[in-house]
């Protein structure tokens, strides 16, 4: 029997199966009777509640949302609607490149949870990097991924009236914003009161980042832009934890920071977690060296930019529909050419974007309050250190140099380099 819920309660492992036996779709997808559902909890991210449902038919994963942030408590209060966000994501998502996010099978606005997909044997992209995996597909599916979610869900692609009714839509998912725009942004860059480091060892390094004048600048106009180019719908988190992985198949998961935002921020911050975890794999050396794993990282982080600017020309091409550079001013009027200018001069725009927005996520990642794996799961400290300095400094060079670098090869030659001379 299921008890129906008239306000919120968070889920257990015990309640859930009389919480949601009684729903049609998930009582088909994991199948026989709730009591004899098999329920555990596997939430390891900041936020929410998840749980791998399974019976005699099959599984689903079910995620709720929480009234607070997770990894602090309920001293940092956050909506129940980021659920709401979230759900309307994936269906966008699915729609712009079906199959990649999972799919869903029950949303509950008021209690918070969303039933979807069990992605099985996928494992988090992350735990796969640091064990040293090289995944052949990640490049490719995600360069598509990105292009296709980020110029479909744009005005060069959608009816401008749609376009306009989804923008509000996700404007009011203020909370999730204002964490980036802090935690992201600007804490790293002070004496925040939630940030952490490596100490003493970083110590002197942040000193000089956050003496930097020009950095701390840079950091906000890159606020800035995030705050107010509101160019397409984002997945607004779209890190290798967000991303599970099979040899053979790449998935992508919790849209909940999705927000109307710059085309370069999903950009910059998938490719600043393959850079972090380059300068990470020293750590992970026990097993013996680790070159040809920073050799495929940067390889990884060469071909998803070039599968990214392919396919977004691709779409340029073949799908450009919306109110934005207008086929009237171009292809109709036989200017070939002039269509091609300007698809050259937005993806250079989405480049100097990202490598900005890509610096910082990496200085937040290793400064602020939300840290990961890559470096944390690196017991010994100093060798933590040893790994996270160079990363910072890059991270400082693409944010600051981002108009004078002009290639992929360029940024992952400099990426070797400062490793190179941290190692020396």
């Amino acid at each position: 029997m299921t008890v129906k819920q008239t306000s919120f309660e968070a889920l257990t492992v015990d309640s859930l199966p009389g919480r949601l036996g009684g729903i049609g779709a998930v009582a088909a997808r994991v199948g026989g009777t709730s009591a004899t559902w098999r329920v555990r909890e596997v939430g390891d991210g900041n936020l929410n509640l998840v749980f791998i449902v399974e019976g005699a038919a099959g599984a689903a994963v079910v995620k709720q949302a929480l009234p607070y942030v997770r990894l602090v408590g309920d001293s940092w209060p956050l909506p129940l609607k980021r659920s709401f966000f979230e759900y309307h994501a994936l269906t966008r998502q699915e729609g712009r490149a079906p199959g990649v996010v999972p799919a869903v099978f029950h949303f509950d606005e008021a209690q918070a949870l969303i039933v979807m997909e069990y992605l099985t044997p996928h494992v988090i992209l992350r735990k796969a990097l640091i064990a040293g995996r090289q995944l052949p597909r990640i490049a490719h599916d995600l360069g598509l991924f990105m292009a296709r979610t980020l110029f479909r869900g744009s005005d060069l692609a959608m009816p401008t009236r749609e376009r306009k009714a989804d923008l509000a839509l996700f404007a009011d998912n203020v909370e999730l914003c204002d964490i980036t725009e802090n935690l992201v942004f600007t804490d790293p860059y002070f004496e925040a009161a939630m940030n952490r480091h490596t100490s003493p060892q970083l110590d002197p390094v942040v000193a000089e980042l956050r003496a930097d004048r020009d950095l701390r600048v840079e950091a906000q106009r890159m606020k800035h832009l995030f705050a107010a180019k509101a160019e397409t719908l984002l997945h607004g988190d779209l890190h290798s934890g967000s991303i599970m992985v099979t040899d053979t198949e790449t998935r992508v998961i919790d849209p909940e920071f999705a927000f109307y935002g710059p085309m370069a921020f999903d950009v910059g911050m998938l490719l600043a977690n393959f850079w972090m975890s380059f300068f990470s794999q020293d750590g992970h050396e026990a097993g013996g060296p680790r070159d040809s794993m920073r050799a495929y990282l940067l390889g990884v982080i060469a071909e998803t930019w070039s599968v990214f600017r392919a396919e977004f020309g691709r779409l340029w091409r073949t799908e450009r529909n919306g109110m934005l550079y207008h086929r009237c001013l171009f292809e109709d009027r036989g200017d070939v050419i002039g269509s091609e200018q300007a698809l050259g001069a937005v993806i250079q725009s989405i480049w100097h974007d990202m490598l900005g927005f890509a610096g910082i996520e990496i200085h937040r990642r290793i400064l602020g309050l939300a840290h990961n794996a890559d470096f944390e799961s690196i017991e010994d400290e100093d060798l933590r250190a040893a790994c996270e300095a160079p990363a910072l400094r890059f991270g400082r060079q693409i944010v600051v140099a981002r108009h004078q670098l002009h290639s992929i090869e360029e940024v992952n030659a400099l990426a070797a380099l400062i490793r190179g001379e941290a190692r020396r």
